[in-house]
């Protein structure tokens, strides 16, 4: 077969164009034979498990023409396989990967581990160590009691539908190709408007940017102002996904307790003087559900003027307050410019649509479109353009009033079935604010346990405890009422009883 060695000349590696074989490669320049390197490529692929048992391979004939060999060569490596058990031939059908191979080898394709990847020594960077082996939560958000599920079997798709069409069928422009990093225009501008008339944000559209998610935010201002070793205040206990972005910049995570009052600036200061930023949730206190208190607000402002830090207001779920309007947000009370207000659209609407968005101070515009830029220049464009529509023609308030109504009435019920049936053992009270409340433990009961046992049961329950950083002796649940409806309440709350009081004995 030497008389092929010039194609190889031309191309010393050849890929066939086989989907399942694609990282299938030939080295004409290698001191192994031609046959055997096919051979040894293609029983990797079945011990690995990209070439499944009862895989049909491409025919002796176009295998050698995608990779420019001799169909001998092919021949003879298909020969090799047959005989070691590997590969079995149809007659008029073709070649197969055989589906009776030994055990010790589907054990090896099933495994899910990569060959010869054994346990090892990795350097990683302080942004990447914290995460190595914490895997990422499977669990399904749409289960009943999940906090921050809204009640999606009532917003109107049929109306955000037409807007989406309405954009689609004949599509401007900027929407297609010259977006900007910042978002869409109309959608800013609906924005500032929205924020302004409803939680009293001081702001112009230039100042908006919108962004895949409100965590896209926080992690642009925790990168913005802390630089790796800084120390940066959260609440405690607070939102994980602060501290894993305080986590990811490389910057010190410093919990500060909360109280009746919300955030407290002294026990800030007494734990870290020095904080390049603070991230806190001011209007619903996020897990305990506090409003923080307008003096503590303005001494925060104060002690942000004087040191020359900055503040990240995170207003997650300020729509939903059920006695009086929604509380000023604290952006709107400053006055020097060092509040960054972070908001999303998934509590009021859907979490998959992916959007969020930040007001940030005008002389840090370019700062933080640039850092936007980095990431992935920007958030889709035709649902900006239907969401800007959503809020200037009114669904979006129409939405919020109408389950504003429908979550004060799943939360008392939900209360009503906690107190009838597990009044005994647990603490609850209903919220002032927001989607969920909190069902506190007596101390000997495990929190994790009850989530855990709740997961098996098809609820999507959060421990308290795993919102706190510093040891505590708090337990509790919790339990998001806005997107369960008040029929399946009765049934489920049978459910979480039976699973606490299977732990209280």
């Amino acid at each position: 077969m030497g008389h092929f060695k010039p194609l190889y000349r031309v191309a010393m590696s050849r890929r066939l164009k086989n989907a399942q074989l694609q990282t299938l490669t030939l080295d004409a320049d290698s001191p192994v034979s031609l046959h055997q390197q096919l051979f040894l490529a293609l029983r990797q692929a079945i011990l690995d498990g990209r070439l499944k048992p009862g895989t049909r391979l491409p025919s002796s004939r176009s295998m050698a023409i995608d990779l420019k060999i001799s169909r001998n060569t092919v021949l003879s490596a298909f020969d090799q396989l047959m005989a070691e058990g590997y590969l079995v031939s149809r007659v008029g059908a073709g070649s197969y990967v055989s589906d009776q191979l030994p055990d010790d080898l589907l054990q090896r394709k099933t495994d899910g581990h990569a060959p010869g990847l054994h346990t090892r020594e990795i350097y990683l960077s302080k942004m990447a160590a914290p995460f190595k082996g914490k895997s990422l939560s499977s669990q399904k958000r749409s289960l009943p009691f999940s906090p921050g599920l809204p009640a999606l079997e009532v917003f109107p798709f049929d109306d955000w539908a037409r807007l989406l069409a309405r954009h689609w069928r004949r599509p401007d422009q900027e929407y297609l190709v010259d977006n900007p990093v910042g978002g869409a225009k109309i959608l800013r501008e609906v924005l500032a408007s929205y924020l302004g008339q409803t939680r009293a944000v001081r702001c112009h559209a230039d100042q908006v940017i919108i962004l895949s998610g409100s965590q896209q935010a926080i992690h642009l201002v925790v990168r913005a102002f802390a630089e790796p070793g800084d120390a940066v205040w959260m609440e405690e206990p607070g939102y994980p996904g602060i501290r894993d972005s305080i986590l990811s910049a490389g910057a010190v995570p410093i919990s500060v307790p909360v109280d009746d009052e919300g955030f407290s600036l002294e026990r800030a200061i007494e734990r870290a003087p020095d904080a390049r930023l603070a991230c806190i949730s001011p209007s619903h206190q996020y897990p305990l559900g506090q409003t923080m208190s307008l003096a503590r607000r303005l001494d925060l402002l104060n002690w942000a003027k004087e040191a020359g830090r900055f503040i990240l207001e995170d207003d997650y779920d300020s729509e939903y307050r059920y006695s009086g309007r929604p509380l000023s947000s604290l952006q709107g009370l400053d006055d020097d410019n060092r509040v960054l207000y972070v908001g999303t659209m998934s509590k009021v609407m859907f979490s998959g649509l992916r959007v969020g968005y930040m007001i940030v101070p005008e002389d840090l515009v370019d700062v933080f479109l640039a850092l936007r830029r980095n990431i992935d220049s920007h958030s889709p464009s035709i649902p900006e353009a239907a969401l800007a529509d959503f809020i200037s023609e009114g669904y979006l308030a129409g939405h919020v009033r109408r389950t504003r109504l429908m979550y004060e009435a799943r939360q008392k019920c939900l209360v009503s079935q906690l107190q009838e049936k597990l009044g005994d053992i647990i603490m609850v009270a209903p919220q002032e604010s927001g989607m969920h409340l909190i069902a506190y433990l007596p101390p000997h009961i495990s929190d994790t346990e009850v989530e855990r046992d709740a997961a098996d049961a098809g609820m999507l329950v959060r421990a308290l405890s795993g919102f706190y950083n510093l040891p505590t002796n708090k337990t509790g649940l919790l339990l998001g009422f806005a997107g369960t409806p008040e029929k399946e309440m009765p049934q489920l709350v049978d459910k979480l009883a039976k699973i606490i009081r299977s732990k209280a004995m």
